[in-house]
This record gives C-alpha cells, sequence and structure tokens, in this order.
C-alpha cells in the first residue's frame, strides 16, 4: 500500500481555498513528482485522514484530475494514477514547444536586462545544484527557469496553457532527472539565454526548439526501456 505521507496535512494557514482545491493541488503535485506512481491506487481514506477532508472535495478533485487524464476511475474497482500515455506526452510536448518557442522569439526583440540577470541567475544556481548532487533543488530551478520566461511575457492565458500541458510532460521529466541530462539542460538554458541576451528572436527559438526536443526524444527512449510505468 502507498505512503501518503508526503502530502501536507490540511492547514488554514498553509494555503487559502476550497477544501476540493487543497486536495486537487496536493494529489496533482504528488502525481507530477512521481510520489504517487503510475498505476498506484488511490487509498481515498487515507487521503482523507491525511488532509483532513470528507470524500467530498476528494471526489471533486479527483474529478478535475480525471479531465486531466491524470487518475482513472474504473467502478467497482477503485481510483489510479494513469499510467503514462506516450500519446498525451507527445501532444503536450508539441504544445508546450509552440507556446515556449514563440515565447522566447517574441521576448527577445526587447527584453530587459533584469529578466536576462534573473535568468543567468538560475542556470547558474542549477550548476551549483547540479555540483552538489540536489536532484530536487535542481528540478525546481528548471521550473522557475521557464515560468519566468512566461512571466516577463505577461500574457495569463499562455501561462495557464503551457501550466495545463505541463502535468503530462512534467512526470516523463522527473524519471530522466540524472546527472547527464542535468548538465545538458544546463548548456541548453545557457544556450537559450545567450540568445535572448543577443535580442536574437531566431537564434532564441531555435535554441528552445532544440531543448524540449532534445527532452522528448529521451522520454520515447525511457518509454521503450520502462513500458510497466506506461499505458500499452
Amino acid at each position: 500500500m502507498l505512503s501518503y505521507a508526503d502530502l501536507s496535512p490540511r492547514s488554514a494557514a498553509r494555503k487559502i481555498g476550497s477544501k476540493s482545491s487543497l486536495v486537487y493541488d496536493e494529489l496533482r503535485a504528488a502525481i507530477i513528482a512521481l510520489k504517487l506512481q503510475p498505476g498506484a491506487q488511490i487509498d481515498k481514506n487515507e487521503v482523507c485522514e491525511r488532509l483532513g477532508v470528507s470524500r467530498q472535495p476528494l471526489s471533486e478533485a479527483l474529478s478535475r484530475l480525471a479531465e486531466e487524464r491524470l487518475v482513472t476511475v474504473e467502478p467497482q474497482k477503485g481510483t489510479y494514477v494513469t499510467r503514462i500515455r506516450m500519446t498525451d506526452v507527445a501532444e503536450a510536448a508539441f504544445l508546450r514547444e509552440a507556446l515556449e518557442v514563440a515565447t522566447v522569439r517574441q521576448l527577445a526583440r526587447d527584453i530587459d536586462q533584469e529578466t536576462i540577470d534573473r535568468l543567468g541567475l538560475l542556470v547558474r544556481y542549477q550548476a551549483a545544484a547540479v555540483a552538489a548532487g540536489d536532484v530536487e533543488e535542481f528540478y525546481a530551478l528548471d521550473l522557475r527557469f521557464h515560468a519566468t520566461l512566461f512571466g516577463r511575457l505577461a500574457f495569463r492565458r499562455v501561462a495557464e496553457a503551457v501550466e495545463a500541458a505541463r502535468a503530462q510532460t512534467e512526470r516523463m521529466r522527473r524519471l530522466l532527472l540524472e546527472p547527464s541530462r542535468n548538465e545538458e539542460t544546463i548548456a541548453e538554458h545557457n544556450a537559450i539565454l545567450d540568445a535572448l541576451a543577443a535580442r536574437d528572436p531566431d537564434g532564441a527559438a531555435k535554441a528552445m526548439h532544440i531543448h524540449l526536443g532534445n527532452v522528448l526524444e529521451e522520454l520515447h527512449q525511457f518509454a521503450a526501456e520502462r513500458p510497466d510505468l506506461f499505458e500499452p
């Protein structure tokens, strides 16, 4: 049986929002972080006890997660973390690439130095995380690097669309967090940063395209090696 020790007990001071939203946020984060593994059954009683909620907000949260294809409800059997579908990953990756390539192309035209400096600092922190062997910190900084780009673009719907797509791609990304790939990610981030600093829209778009394309190729390779985590 799964352990739900990583789910945070409910606290009014910790987060503001409806109970169903709190449960949704916790379960979604746990699924994306692979704390709840693909194919694992969700113990509803344990989740309710851990988060201090009733079955109603849990059911509402699971319905939202089912819409995002992160959980699968099987009547008379149970609710399971959905195994990763490469078709979903490919679709999400396509959307992310289209939006992120367009984002850096737009930003490169007039990006401010403060954003360049912030991105550079994040890349240096990533290098420090690799040197320290801190995989979780590296992953958090990777998310901040991309979030900084969308924050500078300031297109709310674009950021929301990428966040929705991220749920499908990030479970796979977590499976690829290893030193060699992380060093390649730093090099790719530096290439994006260099093109942005040079105010080169085409160069920035090409660097982002290469970065996201490399990740998708590695995802396919991993899927062939670990078929147990994927839908047939």
